[in-house]
């Protein structure tokens, strides 16, 4: 008889995750009838890397459960492995049921350095969803600076498109504090992909990144000449 490789989800463990997938993309359709706008990029199966506002724990379910199927199969979140593997029911959702790039905030316990981590996701055929910001976003700023890695997987894997994914209304939907969701019309909106330019430095790369993101916003944008 056959034996399963070690670290690999038994068949039952797999079949329970897809249900739960099934049954997540159902809750978020339900509960918030979350749609999408693609606004300037088109649901293909291309490589990406989706960026996004974060304003809610609920950010990246809203994100992955819009996508189309086939899309979503192969979109891995990058997520915080110091919080999806807190306890056993998010060590099942995070790593098997969204199948997320686990990157630990704590330096002082990495066993890897994160932009290699999601380099090699990249370099196995996954598109990723990433929250450039890092923490969530509590202030009354559209976003908080950007940290340095979606320039450093710009510039790693300039092919890959970067799209920005801004999700709206989640703030309401699922405020601080708060664990019943409140019903809400929630938007997804993929804007048009960003990409690396030639000579450009990281400061200046994602203040446009940024820029192409919180243009999608539909209440909040920045005006010209000034910076995220």
């Amino acid at each position: 008889m056959a034996k399963t490789a070690p670290g690999t989800p038994s068949l039952l463990r797999r079949l329970a995750a897809r249900a739960a997938g099934h049954a997540i993309v159902l809750f978020a359709r339900f509960v918030t009838a979350v749609r999408a706008d693609w606004r300037g990029s088109e649901p293909v199966p291309r490589q990406r890397i989706y960026y996004a506002n974060h304003v809610s724990n609920g950010d990246m379910p809203m994100i992955w459960s819009v996508l189309p199927p086939a899309i979503r199969r192969t979109v891995r979140p990058v997520a915080a492995a110091d919080y999806w593997l807190q306890t056993p029911l998010r060590a099942f959702i995070g790593p098997e049921v969204f199948r997320c790039v686990l990157i630990d905030r704590r330096p002082e316990h990495r066993t890897a350095d994160p932009v290699e981590t999601m380099v090699a996701a990249l370099d196995e055929g996954a598109s990723l969803i990433l929250f450039p910001e890092g923490n969530r976003n509590m202030t009354e700023d559209p976003l908080l600076p950007f940290r340095s890695g979606l320039y450093h997987l710009a510039k790693a894997r300039p092919d890959v498109d970067l799209v920005p994914t801004w999700v709206a209304n989640l703030n309401e939907i699922m405020p601080k504090g708060e664990v019943i969701p409140l019903p809400l019309i929630c938007t997804v909106t993929f804007g048009a992909s960003v990409h690396l330019e030639p000579g450009e430095d990281r400061a200046a790369f994602l203040d446009r990144a940024a820029r192409a993101l919180v243009a999608l916003a539909p209440d909040r944008r920045l005006p010209p000449g000034e910076a995220a």
